[in-house]
């Protein structure tokens, strides 16, 4: 078996050079700093669905509301009224704007933080 020396010094100066902050985790979205936006993009739509693809839904789609129509209207479900699972479902949202604020540097995230869903992000 032959051994490879590694120069750290080295592999810190490549790394420096690459265009999102940390390699890939499995825990940690990838970080956005404002360059390379496609790159990033297919990584986070990866990351999402890996977690759930009701995340990735509720990005595409926009937030799960749960609604009844009553007298010819659509009304937004009270709250209360909710089930488990809607409730789930309509905790994509919530979850997806946390994963993406949490994938942005400062100034990338003021640029969303305005935003009400994840779709608008």
């Amino acid at each position: 078996m032959k051994v490879i020396q590694v120069n750290p010094k080295t592999v810190f100066k490549k790394a420096d050079r690459l265009p999102f902050g940390e390699g890939a985790s499995i825990n940690r979205p990838p970080l956005f700093c404002g360059l390379n936006y496609q790159f990033w993009k297919v990584r986070m739509k990866i990351f999402m669905k890996s977690l759930d693809k009701g995340i990735w839904d509720a990005i595409e789609n926009g937030p799960f509301v749960p609604k009844f129509e009553k007298d010819g209207f659509v009304i937004e479900k009270p709250w209360s009224q909710w089930t488990d699972s809607k409730s789930k479902k309509a905790k994509f949202d919530c979850i997806a704007k946390n994963i993406i604020t949490s994938a942005l540097n400062s100034d990338e995230f003021f640029r969303v933080s305005q935003c009400k869903s994840s779709k608008e992000m």
